[in-house]
């Protein structure tokens, strides 16, 4: 009888230790910080504490649905166990030191919203799993060393509202599934070694207010498709390759208050422009190649 009450009070404990999260979403937490050195956290976990009072990790409904750990001196890699936190909503891990790359059971997590790790030192190419995250809606993975190309599967994300993948080793074109991003605000793809023509497709991301693609290695003219974008207010495409004449329907982009041109080969007097775009704050072209005459259409079909 006595073991039996023992037996029935580690039970409790543990418990009571755990609350009903999962065993699987428990072993994946302690994944993640035995991959990312937890005993060397600013904020380490207390196992013997329930999960939701663990740093970071939100509880809700016995089900593990966020994980906040910026700011915490994570090192080490992703663990391909955090595909088992599948009721997750939100990822932060800004400002960190997590190497590697993200893992393809990342695929798993159908319900992730926010998707944060910038500020670390990934560096591994982004899986094309990730184009299976479908109801995410930022992705924010800036301030990396990540190589090689930007998925095709990145159009697969249609709930997309914010893409930041700035300051990183991006390479190849930007894919032509960008234009499948038909709920997107932000594009910020600036400081990377991206190349090629932009893709005529963004156009269809007609809610886009700001597009950063700066300091890259795209060339040719801009699609005339991109004066649609009736709601851009940030345009910033200096230091590439671009050349020619600019689209005359820029005059379209009534919305524009940054407008950074500069570093490029583009031809044209642009002052009637500037004139033409009233709320114009930052006006950049430094370096442009004029001739002296009116901006007109761009001859060049569109990519």
């Amino acid at each position: 009888m006595k073991t039996a009450k023992i037996t029935l009070l580690l039970c409790l404990v543990t418990l009571l230790s755990y609350g009903n999260v999962s065993t699987k979403e428990k072993e994946a937490l302690k994944a993640l910080y035995t991959s990312t050195n937890g005993d060397l956290w600013r904020t380490s976990w207390d196992f013997n504490k329930p999960v939701q009072d663990w740093h970071g990790v939100v509880v809700k409904d016995d089900k593990v649905i966020e994980l906040n750990l910026e700011f915490n001196n994570l090192r080490g890699t992703l663990p391909d166990a955090i595909g088992d936190l599948v009721y997750l909503k939100h990822i932060n891990f800004f400002r960190n030191k997590i190497s590697g790359g993200i893992p393809a059971t990342i695929s798993n997590l159908k319900s992730l919203e926010t998707l944060n790790i910038s500020f670390n030192m990934l560096s591994s190419a982004l899986p094309n799993e990730i184009g299976e995250l479908k109801s995410l809606r930022k992705l924010k993975l800036f301030m990396n060393t990540i190589n090689g190309e930007i998925p095709s599967s990145i159009g697969q994300l249609t709930n997309l509202n914010s893409l930041e993948l700035y300051n990183n080793q991006l390479t190849g074109e930007l894919p032509s599934s960008v234009g499948e991003l038909v709920n997107l605000k932000e594009m910020l793809l600036s400081s990377n070694k991206l190349s090629g023509k932009l893709p005529s497709t963004i156009a269809n991301a007609k809610e886009l207010k700001k597009l950063s693609v700066f300091d890259n290695n795209f060339f040719g003219t801009l699609p005339n498709s991109i004066c649609s974008l009736t709601q851009l207010e940030e345009l910033v495409i200096s230091d590439n390759a671009f050349y020619g004449k600019l689209p005359n329907a820029m005059a379209n982009l009534v919305n524009l208050k940054v407008l950074l041109l500069g570093n490029n080969d583009f031809k044209g007097e642009l002052v009637q422009l500037k004139e033409q775009l009233p709320e114009l704050v930052q006006f950049d072209f430094v370096n442009m190649n004029s001739e002296g005459v009116i901006v007109t259409l761009d001859e060049e079909d569109d990519n």
